[in-house]
């Protein structure tokens, strides 16, 4: 459905503007006054990552009068295989910084708002009330519930995206004309189901195509033309180069937006509503966590140790820890790879972070093997205190 424009238009256009956005002041639909409700947005991107790269790239060169960025990460050199605001010279930097030069480069007329610091329940709505519209570039479960949350109760629109290996996701959720995230996705999906990208991975130019529908659809909403993406969710697969649109319609039990809503504050905690670990995993691993220089001394000391990685083999594939063997997560909570596990030497379980092998851990526990430990950090911690020569991802 047609929705209104979001914002008044400026009063008027500069000649320098004229001259930028000529080839959408011909187009009908856009003209003088799209143009000037562009100028006259305020935009908020959460993240300067993966969608942050694109969404903000060209949120500016259609000229967003204002755009917020906020992100407190640094720029790593494995961000640039995908995080096209960023180059080179910006690894180790702010992202929100080198996001802001890069724009400055773009379209030195956008007024660029750094928030160089970490989204939380006690500034999300203070950031959040700063802008017309929220464009959502969030990889983790935890903020894109609260981002929805602060978004509903400040009656805020925002723009949707995920992104996972080939798959990409896109939305509009404004619940004053149709569903929120938790219509969608009324409980997150059990800790250790969906991957991060971080440890799934995900094709690079996907982001460009995902941020490109963010902004598509911003712009519409911004302007009032077309029909915004709200109570549609489009589902697109890369490999079959697929695009699909399916209806999500208003939840009456929503438990946010809903008839008789139970949440009508954000939450205390949302790491612990989305549970980055089950409990299972959280008691298995008190007492039974050691950390990368430990493991280190224990194989220096010739400590008999089973060392057992349970990441993918495309990870096992770009850097392994010395003397341990891959039995992937998957093999030993469907208890496939129980055998190989010995009941007479140490077992020491590791992932890339420590969340997979947490969930691994809590399973060899409940099958009797209860001297078993992981490694706080993985492969991570490994390289930045052990052995900082292998290769990161």
């Amino acid at each position: 459905m047609a929705l209104p424009p979001l914002v008044e238009p400026a009063a008027e256009l500069s000649v320098d503007e004229i001259r930028r956005y000529s080839r959408h002041l011909i187009i009908p639909d856009v003209g003088m006054d799209g143009q000037k409700r562009l100028k006259n947005a305020k935009v908020l991107a959460v993240g300067a990552g993966g969608l942050g790269s694109p969404a903000l790239l060209y949120l500016a060169a259609a000229g967003v009068g204002t755009l917020g960025i906020i992100d407190f990460d640094t720029v790593d050199e494995s961000n640039l295989q995908r995080q096209v605001i960023h180059g080179v010279s910006d690894v180790g930097t702010p992202k929100a910084e080198s996001a802001a030069r890069s724009i400055a480069e773009i379209n030195p007329l956008v007024n660029v708002v750094i928030h160089n610091t970490a989204l939380d329940r006690d500034n999300v709505k203070e950031i959040f009330s700063q802008y017309d519209l929220i464009v959502d570039g969030t990889d983790n479960f935890a903020t894109r519930y609260m981002v929805n949350d602060a978004a509903v109760l400040l009656g805020k629109p925002y723009v949707w995206g995920s992104i996972y290996r080939f798959d990409g996701q896109a939305s509009v959720f404004w619940e004053e004309h149709g569903p929120c995230y938790r219509c969608l996705y009324p409980e997150p999906p059990p800790p250790g189901m969906v991957p991060s990208c971080a440890e799934g991975g995900v094709l690079g130019v996907l982001c460009a195509s995902i941020g490109s529908i963010q902004v598509n659809e911003a712009i519409k909403l911004i302007t009032g033309i077309g029909e915004p993406l709200v109570g549609r969710l489009m589902v697109y697969d890369a490999l079959e180069m697929e695009y699909r649109k399916i209806k999500v319609r208003k939840d009456p039990n929503c438990a946010l937006c809903g008839e008789n809503p139970t949440v009508t504050d954000l939450l205390e905690d949302y790491e612990d509503f989305c549970g980055a670990v089950s409990a299972e995993a959280q008691e298995a691993v008190t007492g039974s966590t050691i950390t990368a220089r430990e493991l280190k001394d224990w194989q220096d000391t010739g400590k008999d140790v089973f060392l057992v990685d349970v990441r993918e083999p495309a990870e096992w594939e770009i850097n392994r820890i010395p003397g341990a063997v891959l039995i992937p997560k998957g093999e030993i909570l469907s208890g496939e790879a129980l055998a190989k596990f010995p009941q007479d030497r140490q077992i020491v379980l590791h992932c890339k972070s420590g969340v997979r092998s947490a969930e691994a851990l809590a399973a060899l526990k409940a099958a009797g093997f209860k001297d078993a430990v992981h490694v706080q950090g993985g492969i991570v911690s490994w390289v930045n205190t052990v052995d900082p020569s292998l290769p990161s991802y």
